[in-house]
């Protein structure tokens, strides 16, 4: 079965695609059919927003489409980035660095055991027909207070995992890739697809 991704990203659907192809998915970008859609994230969670891209991309194709929405909740920040994780700080904050100093000024005080947060992602697969399967992934961490790490984008410099003792951006893309909310949650999809068979 050809699915579509809601992406450009041909990172994104090399880690997808590994996982997913054993249940007879080949995946494809939106790029690679000619569909270049800007959808407006008018969802007011990573679920809304993950099937508003799905469904943009099932009406301009008529294939089954699958879309992810991310983001990180800090706790002391009442889930903030959250949904607007890539476009935190508004109009001055245009670069990764930019919010990612903007999340550390706005946590300047704040005690490291109050420091929790996770990073989450929803993946939905929508068919044409309207059925559709939604998985939610996490993975809990701290945010420090300076970055650590070379690898990764966005807040992965600051994102610190525990059992890992490790951020983000410390501890390489494939033990990242093994253990983030995206792996969470294709693992979630994975699980649907076997009940689904």
């Amino acid at each position: 079965m050809k699915v579509v991704l809601a992406s450009q990203n041909r990172h994104k659907l090399a880690e997808i695609q590994a996982i997913v192809s054993k249940y007879g998915i080949e995946l494809v970008l939106q790029s690679e059919l000619g569909i270049h859609i800007d959808v407006d994230e008018t969802g007011t969670t990573f679920e809304e927003n993950s099937y508003l891209k799905a469904k943009a991309v099932v009406d301009a194709t008529g294939l089954p489409a699958m879309a992810d929405d991310s983001g990180l909740s800090v706790d002391v920040l009442n889930g903030e980035p959250g949904i607007y994780s890539a476009r935190y700080g508004g109009e001055a904050c245009q670069t990764d660095y930019d919010r990612l100093r903007f999340l550390l000024q706005n946590m300047r005080g704040v005690r490291s055991d109050e420091r929790t947060a996770r990073f989450v992602c929803v993946i939905t697969l929508l068919y044409p027909d309207g059925k559709k399967l939604v998985a939610r992934g996490t993975c809990e961490g701290l945010i420090t207070t300076e970055p650590h790490g070379d690898d990764g984008f966005g807040y992965d410099p600051v994102f610190y995992v525990p059992r890992e003792g490790k951020t983000f951006a410390e501890m390489g893309a494939d033990r990242k890739n093994a253990i983030s909310h995206r792996a969470n949650a294709l693992y979630r999809l994975s699980r649907m697809l076997e009940e689904t068979e």
